[in-house]
């Protein structure tokens, strides 16, 4: 009989206290050294021996980087413009040419028209919701590539649980693990959150918090030119005086584990835990986290080529996270939906809001990173995925989600919006799919977002169709879809 060592569960950073029956569960989960342990051997298995693994793009992607324009950015506005159209669908902005002979965006992203030969433009995106078009319910589908069970008559979800499905970052690490002292996961410059909804899709749901995103929030207004040099340190460098003593009761428990379980001894043995622990106690020791951190280190004119606020910055700081070897990126856009200033969330005052705020903050600090990226030559081997959860209406002042919007606003839109892709494989200047004359549907190739998330999947070379077990120990895949494998070269 297996019994739990240790006294009552107290939460004392004291290396001399012995294990905890809570201790147990902290250790990376407990799902982690129970049932599903094989599991994950088996999952990672799977992956290397599936039969997509010689199929175009897989495992091309040593890094991800998903940019999460959160509040669902007008696809008419700026990447799929429609020329004669009535006027409540023409956007305001005036078309212009980009480097892919005979496609056009609007005005207000010149830099990025001069640097979209580097890569896919997907006009097709599409799904249709069940229920309403709110945004957290579509965050979550886009993050996890599943639905929410309960989504409230105001739209929204309850707080984040241990039967959340996974975060596709989690899933990855989990999957994909890191070899080498490096935060593996890193959110920024803030949590998910939409309303008073935080983390809801942003977390390792679960697969215990283990597989957690790092996160960030740093103090200051999102237009604050100084927000991400603000970054606290003491954070990145896991606090040593309370967590190297953690890790090494933690290290001890392992021990005592090991001398219990013989099964379990011999799988953490295959799995090399010990290692785990090292790296943990390197990435204290070495600071290589926290130099990613030092966005001073870079010149004043590349900062300034990325944009002096929070959105340009965490691009330059994604780019610096990507360099010393983190596996997944998430950078969400600064503004939640249900906000003013240069949120996407364009109900009222799109063409002033777009034109003097967002526009130029995404033109500028997408186009400096794939400019960035491809220089380096970290483009190869990056994933860069960038889009909202959905597009919005084509036709101005109508209301599609009961939300109210004025004569110059758009309603959500998740039956044709744009994502663009590109890095690891993905065709450079390639225009994937195409909507219809008023961009209300796709007229060709249309994409679903778990599609994209499949696709995601099969370029760091995880078959989307893995089985995971959740909280309950029944099999789920990753992501019920297939990769777009014409997206690739």
């Amino acid at each position: 009989m297996f019994r739990i060592p240790g006294a009552l569960g107290k939460d004392l950073c004291d290396k001399d206290l012995g294990m905890t029956r809570r201790d147990i569960l902290r250790v990376g989960g407990a799902s982690m050294m129970g049932l599903t342990l094989n599991g994950m051997f088996r999952a990672q298995a799977a992956s290397v021996n599936s039969p997509a693994a010689g199929r175009a793009g897989w495992g091309k992607a040593k890094h991800v980087l998903m940019i999460y324009l959160q509040g669902g950015p007008s696809h008419l506005d700026l990447w799929d413009p429609k020329e004669n159209v009535p006027d409540k669908v023409r956007s305001a902005f005036k078309t212009i040419p980009t480097k892919v002979p005979g496609h056009h965006f609007t005005e207000i992203l010149p830099q990025l028209a001069k640097v979209n030969d580097k890569f896919t433009m997907i006009n097709s995106m599409s799904y249709t919701p069940n229920g309403l078009f709110n945004h957290t319910a579509a965050i979550y589908q886009i993050m996890t590539g599943y639905t929410t069970d309960k989504v409230s008559p105001s739209g929204q979800l309850e707080p984040p649980n241990g039967k959340d499905y996974p975060n596709f970052g989690s899933n990855i690490i989990r999957l994909k693990p890191m070899d080498e002292p490096m935060l593996p996961f890193v959110m920024l410059p803030r949590p998910l959150q939409e309303s008073n909804v935080v983390g809801k899709g942003g977390t390792a749901g679960f697969l215990g918090k283990a597989y957690d995103p790092y996160t960030l929030y740093p103090d200051g207004d999102d237009l604050d030119m100084g927000k991400m040099d603000r970054i606290k340190i003491e954070d990145l460098q896991l606090r040593p005086d309370l967590f190297s003593v953690r890790l090494q009761r933690r290290a001890k428990l392992r021990d005592a584990l090991n001398d219990q379980m013989p099964t379990i001894e011999a799988a953490v043995k295959d799995m090399s835990l010990d290692s785990y622990y090292d790296q943990a106690l390197n990435l204290i020791a070495s600071g290589r986290a926290r130099d990613a951190f030092a966005l001073d280190r870079e010149s004043p004119k590349l900062r300034d080529r990325y944009g002096r606020n929070t959105f340009g910055q965490s691009c330059m700081l994604a780019r610096r996270l990507i360099e010393a070897g983190t596996r997944v990126v998430e950078l969400i856009w600064p503004k939640v939906a249900n906000s003013d200033n240069h949120s996407w969330d364009h109900h009222v005052g799109l063409t002033k809001r777009m034109k003097d705020q967002s526009g130029p903050m995404l033109d500028q600090g997408l186009s400096a990173l794939f400019e960035d990226l491809d220089a380096s030559g970290l483009l190869d081997e990056t994933l860069v995925v960038a889009l909202g959860e959905f597009g919005r209406s084509p036709e101005k002042g109508v209301s599609t989600s009961g939300n109210g919007n004025s004569a110059d606003g758009r309603d959500h839109w998740p039956y044709c919006y744009t994502a663009v892709i590109g890095g690891a494989g993905i065709k450079r200047g390639y225009i994937h799919g195409k909507s219809d004359k008023t961009g209300s549907s796709p007229a060709e190739d249309p994409v679903h977002p778990t599609e994209l998330l499949a696709t995601i999947y099969h370029a760091v070379g995880i078959d989307p169709e893995t089985i995971v077990h959740n909280h309950l120990n029944q099999p789920r895949e990753l992501v019920k879809a297939k990769p777009v494998t014409k997206l690739f070269a």
